[in-house]
């Protein structure tokens, strides 16, 4: 387990204490806070999107899903996904799809779910796919700070 050298240096840059929660190897948000025995709606992950203005972190719990229409409806702006070569580019120290939702981190805008605004403790990814970084709630917003906010997802729904 490992954390991903710009999240380490923004955590250190930003005065936040934090812990690492080890957990085995995951490829999914749901499967990551079952590993890892946190709750899913304190797992902060983050969704990469973009349009023609750039990139921007779209930041929701492991138990919901990013809305594109109320991000568009929110935001005035048309986004779709990036893709696995983009991901790669913008994250070059953390493994594929082991997204940290930290966007100051690596000079992204970032967009803060709603649902993560009264969180206590909240989880997100190091940059690898077997540990968490695990800060307060208040330690987060400190994180957030300057990216707005909204009801940007709506929850999954579990597989049948």
């Amino acid at each position: 387990m490992t954390i991903a050298a710009s999240v380490q240096r923004h955590l250190i840059r930003e005065g936040v204490s934090y812990e690492l929660v080890q957990h085995t190897r995951t490829l999914d948000s749901t499967h990551t806070a079952q590993a890892a025995r946190v709750p899913g709606a304190q797992l902060a992950k983050g969704t990469v999107l973009k349009d023609d203005q750039g990139f921007v972190i779209a930041v929701v719990p492991a138990t919901r899903r990013v809305d594109l229409g109320a991000m568009h409806r929110r935001f005035g702006r048309p986004l779709g996904l990036a893709t696995e070569d983009e991901l790669r580019n913008l994250f070059g120290d953390c493994e594929p799809g082991a997204v940290p939702p930290l966007g100051a981190a690596y000079g992204i805008d970032s967009v803060l779910d709603d649902s993560l605004m009264e969180a206590s403790d909240v989880y997100f990814e190091a940059g690898d796919h077997r540990g968490l970084v695990h800060v307060s709630g208040t330690d987060f917003r400190k994180l957030m700070t300057g990216a707005p906010h909204g009801d940007i997802s709506r929850h999954v729904q579990p597989a049948r």
